[in-house]
C-alpha cells in the first residue's frame, strides 16, 4: 500500500513530499467539486427541457390539432346526441383546451422540480465548507529551537519534525 505520491504508507516523508500529498488531494477535491456541479447542472437543464418539451407539446397539440378534432368530435357528437352542430364544435373545443391544460401542468411541475434542483447551490455550500474547515486547521506543533550550544537537541529537532 502506498501514499497517492507513491512512497510506502507509514515512511516517514519529508515537508515537501507531504506539502506534494496535500496539493494533489485539495487538486482532486476541486476537480471531484467540479463534476459534482456539472453532473447537478446536466440533472437540473434535463428537466428544464422535459418542462420546455411539455410545454411545447401542448401547444402544438393546441395549434395542429384543434380543427381535425374539433371537426371529427364535433360531427360525432352531433351524430350521437343530435344536438345542435354549433354545441357540438363548442363541446369539441373545450374538450381539447382540457388536454392543452393537463400537458401545460405537466410542464408546471417539471419547471418547479428544475427550479428546485440547488446542485450548483448545494455543491457552493460544499466548497465553503471544505475552505472553513482549512481555514480552521492548525499546523501541527513544532518542538522550540534549541541554543546553538547543544548538538545533541538539535538532532532532536531535526528527528521530530520530518
Amino acid at each position: 500500500m502506498s501514499a497517492p505520491d507513491g512512497s510506502p504508507v507509514g515512511a516517514e516523508r519529508s515537508i515537501g513530499q507531504l506539502f506534494a500529498t496535500a496539493t494533489a488531494e485539495m487538486s482532486a477535491l476541486v476537480h471531484d467539486e467540479i463534476a459534482l456541479a456539472k453532473a447537478q447542472l446536466r440533472q437540473d437543464v434535463k428537466r428544464g427541457a422535459t418542462s420546455g418539451g411539455a410545454f411545447m407539446a401542448a401547444g402544438v397539440l393546441l395549434l395542429f390539432s384543434l380543427p381535425m378534432l374539433n371537426f371529427a368530435l364535433a360531427y360525432g357528437i352531433h351524430a350521437w346526441s343530435g344536438w345542435n352542430l354549433g354545441w357540438c364544435f363548442l363541446l369539441s373545443f373545450a374538450a381539447n383546451c382540457l388536454i392543452a391544460g393537463l400537458l401545460a401542468l405537466i410542464g408546471i411541475v417539471f419547471a418547479k422540480k428544475a427550479k428546485k434542483g440547488r446542485g450548483p447551490q448545494k455543491v457552493a455550500a460544499s466548497v465553503k465548507e471544505t475552505a472553513g474547515v482549512l481555514q480552521k486547521a492548525k499546523p501541527h506543533p513544532r518542538p522550540a529551537l534549541p541554543e546553538h550550544g547543544d548538538p545533541g537537541a538539535v538532532e532532536a529537532v531535526a528527528r521530530s519534525s520530518s
